[in-house]
C-alpha cells in the first residue's frame, strides 16, 4: 500500500525537500559517488520539468574532505574535523554543481546551524533566500555549517536539519534517503527476518513497537533521527518518506510506486 501512497503524495507535491545521507553519497572506497549525483541530477531535472521545486539537504562534507586530504583520516581533534569539513564543502559543492549543470540546473549553497532556526530575523532571511532561489529555478543545497559548529549550536544530523528546512520552506513533502528501505520492526542488518513497516500513522506507537539499532558507518544519524525528523514535519502536516537512496532512479521509482519505503503521514 505504501508504494501507491508514495506515488500519490509525490504527484500532489510541488515543494519537495530531499535529504541524502552520507552512505548514499559515498561509494565503496569512500569517495563521492559521482554516478549517484549524476543520476539524482537527472531525476531532479525531470521533476522540475513537471513543475516541482526541489531543495537538497546533502551530507558528505567530511567524506569529501577525507577523500581530498587522506592524511587527515585519523585526526580526531575537533579543529581538524572542522577544517576537514571546510575543505570537503568545496569539493562537495563542486560535485553537485557539475552534476546539476549537465542538466542546465544551477545551484546555490546554504550552510546553517541550530541558532539560525532559533533567531526570528535569521530564520526569516533563510526562508526568503530559499524562496528566492527556488522561484528563480536554482536548486538549493543545504548542509549544516560544521566548520563553525560546536555542540551548543549544532543540530547534529541532517535528518533533523532537513525537517527544519522543510518546515521553514512550507514544503509539501520530505524524502529521507539512506541505506535502508524504510523502518523495520527490528534492525534488518542484525535480524534477517525483520519486516518493513510500510506506513506509519502514529509515531508514538511506532517507537514502542520497534527495536532501534545503532547509527550507520559514515553518518551521525541512525533510524532514531529519521523518526525524529518525520515526527517534526508530520506535526506540520508534511508527510515524510524513508527510502533506500542506492536503488536505481530512487525518486522516479517512488513517484511511479515501484520502490518500497516507509511513509509517515
Amino acid at each position: 500500500m505504501s508504494a501507491a501512497l508514495a506515488s500519490r503524495l509525490i504527484a500532489g507535491a510541488r515543494k519537495i525537500v530531499v535529504k541524502i545521507g552520507s552512505n548514499t553519497l559515498a561509494d565503496s572506497n569512500g569517495s563521492i559517488n559521482t554516478a549517484f549525483l549524476n543520476e539524482f541530477a537527472a531525476q531532479t531535472a525531470a521533476l522540475t520539468e513537471q513543475g516541482k521545486q526541489v531543495v537538497i539537504v546533502s551530507s558528505g562534507a567530511q567524506i569529501a574532505g577525507l577523500w581530498t586530504l587522506g592524511s587527515w583520516a585519523r585526526k580526531k581533534d575537533i579543529h581538524y574535523r572542522q577544517a576537514l569539513c571546510a575543505v570537503g564543502q568545496v569539493e562537495l559543492m563542486a560535485a553537485w554543481r557539475r552534476a546539476l549543470s549537465a542538466y542546465n540546473l544551477k545551484t546555490g549553497q546554504i550552510l546553517l546551524t541550530r541558532d539560525d532556526f532559533g533567531d526570528p530575523v535569521r530564520a526569516l532571511n533563510m526562508r526568503n533566500t530559499l524562496f528566492t532561489l527556488v522561484d528563480e529555478g536554482i536548486i538549493p543545497v543545504i548542509n549544516e555549517n560544521d566548520t563553525v559548529g560546536v555542540e551548543e549550536i549544532k543540530i547534529g544530523d541532517n535528518d533533523n536539519l532537513a525537517a527544519l528546512s522543510a518546515i521553514l520552506w512550507s514544503a509539501n513533502l520530505l524524502v529521507l534517503l539512506s541505506d535502508i528501505d524504510g523502518v523495520y520492526d527490528k534492525n534488518p542488518k542484525e535480524h534477517p527476518g525483520a519486516k518493513l513497516i510500510s506506513e506509519v500513522h502514529n509515531i508514538n506507537e511506532l517507537k514502542q513497537k520497534i527495536s532501534i539499532g545503532s547509527a550507520n558507518d559514515f553518518g551521525t544519524g541512525g533510524i532514531a533521527t529519521k523518526i525524529e525528523a518525520a515526527e517534526k514535519v508530520c506535526a506540520y502536516g508534511i508527510p515524510a518518506f524513508l527510502a533506500h537512496g542506492g536503488r536505481p532512479n530512487v525518486l522516479l521509482a517512488l513517484a511511479s510506486g515501484e520502490q518500497p519505503c516507509t511513509v509517515f503521514v
